[in-house]
């Protein structure tokens, strides 16, 4: 020990304990240290003590999640059990809505659809199943099953990752995958025709579907199986054992369909035989007086003229229906007027709801009385089920926001910081609200294209549902700051949504400022998730990479050799 007096060479300092636990001092003062803590008892006592402070110093500074302290643990226990509630909330207005939506508008539609002889199926497959766009949509059933099995499946082995091996969840992946490329794909004979006309001759005999594009589509022989069309003018002269679906400006059939005309378009005319239903989406259809439709119609359009033979039900929602023909079944309409002819017959009941009664001509074969309603015109905002379904639909956006949020935390943040930029986000909006809907029609008129088509439309709408999340999400950090987790970022966007939706409800009963508000949630928040996403797959550059150093130029006649000589 140095020469210092008794008093103070009893005890060694803090800082030289702390310097040896540290294995900081040298040898020879380090056996001092060690042999004087050996004697006394209080230098051996804080010695121990600065060795466990080390220690504890030590494990906290490598452990990933260190434990709270006991009132913040006792405040994130009450904050769990307080989220309980919330998300029993959430989920209880989620299935009220569900239970509004089906028992407000699917079901009635699907009694409505029923009683026009759609019976015998569910809604969905009949109205896109079974053969309304694509004929491969039938053996896709089966695919569409097993992957949302295996979307569910994903879902729980993220939700169970603590408690499952690596393995485990490796081994899910790869078996779905097994079942995905084990399942059988469905054989199909098509055949595209295209020009300026294109036309099935008389002599014809097709052995399965056709696709038809062009100015003027003619089917004169025989289609044994679907026909799809787009053109100008459509005449069905032939015989085609399947549908015919047509998108076109006239489709004329006089020849003889066994299934189903699912068209849109400016005006039909059906002089000829129709085995099963039509469904139209366009101005005008009408049925000759040499016409027979043994199925339905349903009709979305402007006025329906029916001079022939109807086996089933009229669904109508447009202006005008206009009856001088035979309907086997009853007849449904929402409308502007019914108009019945004296050589028609209704065998079946008919509902009008339109702005005056319905014409009926004294010599008609009616069924049973019309049975009319007025048409309401009342503004929407003085109905309470306007608010009920303000709130259920505002409920479960903020619902599908926080699964994205949780799902996706850092793309969320990273579209989140993309908005914040204001005019870069809603300049690229522009151009993806309006240019993907049309590639995506563009894509539609080849056959290779229509499934990347279908898949870009789908995105595109998801892009559209998410839109008015992401704007709500900057709202809020507008008022309360940028978030430091999960779950703040969660917080201020259900706030936002629900000051952008308290907002945009009145500018809606404008109508020209309801769409100018909508049109700039939708570009600005479509172009923050398309910034995002391009950020995302470009390279990025490392900013502190060193740069190469600097080469003088090299002189005039230099080789790798050395200078040529003059």
């Amino acid at each position: 020990m140095s020469e210092i007096p008794d008093e103070m060479m009893k005890h060694v300092d803090e800082m030289t304990l702390l310097l040896y636990v540290e294995r900081q001092l040298d040898r020879a003062r380090g056996l001092e240290v060690s042999a004087h803590t050996q004697e006394c008892d209080a230098c051996r006592t804080l010695l121990r003590a600065l060795e466990r402070e080390s220690r504890l110093l030590t494990r906290a500074m490598l452990e990933e999640d260190e434990p709270l302290p006991s009132r913040l643990a006792q405040f994130q226990e009450r904050a769990r059990k307080s989220m309980q509630w919330i998300w029993g909330l959430v989920f209880g207005l989620a299935a009220t809505g569900v239970y509004e939506l089906y028992t407000g508008y699917i079901q009635p539609w699907q009694t409505q659809l029923e009683a026009a002889g759609f019976g015998g199926s569910n809604l969905l497959g009949l109205l896109i199943f079974q053969g309304a766009v694509w004929k491969g949509w039938q053996s896709m059933m089966t695919l569409l099953e097993v992957l949302a099995m295996l979307t569910l499946a994903g879902l729980g082995a993220m939700f169970f990752r603590r408690r499952i091996r690596r393995g485990s969840a490796l081994a899910l992946v790869f078996a779905g995958f097994c079942t995905m490329l084990a399942l059988p794909t469905g054989a199909s004979a098509t055949e595209h025709r295209g020009g300026q006309s294109p036309t099935v001759n008389k002599e014809e005999t097709i052995k399965g579907d056709i696709y038809l594009t062009g100015e003027r589509v003619r089917v004169e022989g025989t289609v044994e199986g679907d026909v799809v069309a787009a053109g100008k003018d459509i005449d069905i002269d032939g015989h085609v054992t399947g549908d015919v679906i047509s998108a076109g400006r006239y489709l004329r059939i006089r020849g003889t369909v066994d299934g189903n005309i699912r068209s849109t378009g400016n005006t039909a005319v059906i002089s000829g035989t129709l085995g099963k239903n039509i469904t139209w989406f366009g101005d005008a259809v009408t049925v000759d007086a040499t016409g027979k439709v043994g199925g339905s119609i349903t009709m979305f359009g402007g006025t329906l003229a029916m001079d022939g033979h109807l086996g089933r039900d009229i669904l109508f929602f447009g202006d005008e229906v206009n009856v001088n023909g035979d309907v086997g079944g009853g007849l449904r309409q929402k409308g502007h007027a019914l108009i019945i002819g004296s050589s028609a017959r209704v065998d079946g009941p008919i509902h009008f709801e339109g702005d005056h009664p319905a014409t009926v001509s004294t010599g008609a074969k009616l069924a049973s009385p019309v049975e009319f309603k007025q048409m309401e015109k009342k503004p929407e905002y003085r109905e309470a089920g306007y608010y009920m379904w303000r709130v259920i639909w505002t409920a479960a956006f903020v619902l599908f926001g926080m699964v994205l949020f949780l799902l996706a935390p850092s793309f969320a943040r990273e579209t989140i910081g993309a908005a914040e930029l204001y005019g870069a986000p809603i300049g690229l909006g522009i151009l993806v609200f309006f240019g993907v809907p049309l590639a995506a029609i563009i894509a539609c008129f080849t056959v290779v294209g229509i499934p990347l088509a279908i898949l870009v439309g789908g995105f595109w709408i998801l892009m559209l549902c998410c839109a008015e999340i992401v704007v709500g999400a900057v709202v809020g950090n507008l008022i309360l700051g940028k978030p430091t987790d999960t779950w703040g970022m969660i917080g201020r966007m259900a706030l936002g949504f629900v000051i952008v939706r308290i907002v945009y409800t009145p500018l809606a009963q404008v109508h020209v400022l309801g769409m100018v508000a909508a049109l700039v949630i939708w570009m600005w928040g479509m172009g923050a998730i398309s910034l995002a996403l391009y950020r995302r797959v470009q390279p990025v550059i490392a900013p502190n990479m060193p740069s190469a150093p600097y080469a003088p130029p090299m002189p005039p006649n230099t080789t790798v050799g050395g200078a040529l000589p003059a």
